[in-house]
């Protein structure tokens, strides 16, 4: 049962991997490998459960004798339960900050970046957008931060090569901005919430590779575009007559909702509950504000009338799904006992933590960036030396999965949204951006290297 469970990962890897060519959408490869593996496990869970878990199941029986049911019982309750908890966290947490960032958009919060860009010159343009995108992405999810900043720029540039060039360098700038912090990215927080990273120190030493992986790219990308750009101004609100809040309200929304965030981890740290509640005390209040400003507007009933971009309405959902099924199958694999015997072989074998990021990376390119760093951080537990909390393995896996998965348009959710807003080709992204984030990963890996072996953060 633990080769088929095996198999079905394997083959989930390679069908994500080649999701661009069959058609085949990762979040239902996901969902399949995270329900299909748990009922495998269920099958045949009396010799899993004997063998990692025997003193738990006897005491779960009281001196009842075993059955069928009551191995399925204690797997569901005792087992299941953890990793769904697990995955449910991480989740509601992605769902509180889509759902902030559409708050925003809705409400025409995000203009500010669109009346401070007005200008043709491509320097200021494409540093503009892609620093806003750092920004905002290392608060907020990746991908709705990236679908928002695409509509912002689709109302501006009217060339679409210029267009390609521009969101790949805003692309580039979503994963970048959100590795760096836990809040940011699925995997600093998945790391954040197993107890493996503390927020400050994840970001003290994961800012500064972040930053030179993101503007080595970006300066080469700049060298590409002609000094004045292609651009349009369209009347704001660029999303259409869907608001009608004065300015100071929707400054008042954005410091809510971008403040709120930046207070989660001190939320944390202060009570110890879980992120996502802080989160979702986020979303409330900035949604209570809201109803408040919009209360004529909502009860007039034009509120309908609102538009959603479909990568921010169809694309988190799946994004959702996506996680959530990632999760539950490492977790599965995680009760065969295969990861432990997978980092064990790597203890013998390579015991090169950094030449395993490089291998990481790579993966992450040509599989999905999120797909690997859970099976990284599934190799290990939480325990000492490199892998004790806030240890140098962590960051090294957080940064190369973030970075690596940029090499390929495939590698993560924001590559996937940039190839369908803008029709990248996987061949015009090689040709045109693989080199050039090649050299920003080298780059900021090596800034890791030596803020890790040199300077005490």
């Amino acid at each position: 049962m633990t080769l088929i469970i095996v198999t079905l990962l394997l083959t989930a890897y390679l069908l994500i991997a080649t999701g661009h060519l069959t058609g085949v959408n990762k979040a239902a490869i996901s969902m399949f490998l995270g329900t299909a593996g748990w009922v495998v496990y269920v099958g045949w869970g009396f010799d899993f459960v004997s063998a990692f878990h025997a003193a738990d199941y006897r005491e779960f029986l009281g001196g009842a004798a075993s059955t069928s049911n009551s191995v399925k019982h204690f797997i569901y309750s005792n087992i299941f339960l953890l990793y769904v908890g697990k995955a449910a966290a991480i989740v509601l947490f992605l769902l509180a900050t889509m759902s902030t960032v559409e708050l925003l958009q809705n409400n025409g919060c995000f203009d500010f970046i669109t009346e401070w860009i007005r200008t043709r010159n491509s320097k200021r343009l494409l540093w503009t957008l892609s620093a806003a995108t750092f920004v905002l992405s290392a608060n907020l999810d990746n991908l709705t931060t990236l679908s928002t900043m695409l509509v912002i720029m689709h109302g501006i540039l009217q060339n679409s090569r210029q267009r390609m060039l521009v969101g790949s360098a805003m692309a580039l700038a979503a994963c970048c901005g959100g590795c760096f912090t836990v809040i940011g990215d699925a995997t600093g927080l998945v790391l954040w919430e197993g107890g493996a990273v503390s927020a400050s120190r994840f970001s003290a030493y994961l800012l500064l590779p972040a930053v030179l992986a993101w503007v080595v790219p970006t300066m080469l990308i700049n060298r590409e575009l002609p000094d004045r750009l292609d651009t349009a101004w369209s009347a704001l609100p660029y999303r259409g007559d869907d608001t009608r809040l004065s300015r100071l309200q929707r400054m008042v929304m954005l410091f809510v909702g971008i403040g709120g965030l930046w207070f989660i981890p001190s939320f944390h740290n202060i009570t110890k509950l879980a992120p996502f509640l802080g989160a979702l005390c986020v979303l409330s209040v900035l949604w209570v504000v809201n109803e408040v400003f919009n209360r004529k507007f909502i009860g007039s009933g034009q509120s309908v009338q609102r538009r959603i971009p479909m990568s921010l309405e169809y694309g988190a959902l799946q994004q959702i799904l996506f996680v959530m099924g990632i999760m539950l199958g490492m977790g599965v694999v995680t009760e065969t006992g295969v990861w432990h015997d997978v980092g064990s072989w790597f203890d013998t074998y390579v015991h090169d933590i950094w030449m395993m990021g490089i291998g990481a990376g790579l993966l992450s390119a040509i599989v999905d960036s999120f797909t690997i760093a859970m099976s990284n951080i599934s190799l290990y537990p939480v325990s000492a030396g490199d892998f004790a909390c806030n240890g140098t393995y962590w960051s090294i896996m957080a940064y190369n999965t973030a970075i690596g998965g940029c090499l390929l348009s495939v590698g993560n959710v924001c590559g996937l949204a940039l190839m369908r807003s803008e029709r990248v080709t996987l061949g015009w992204y090689v040709k045109h951006l693989t080199p050039k984030v090649l050299l920003g990963w080298i780059v900021g890996y090596m800034a890791l290297w030596v803020e890790i072996n040199f300077i005490s953060l």
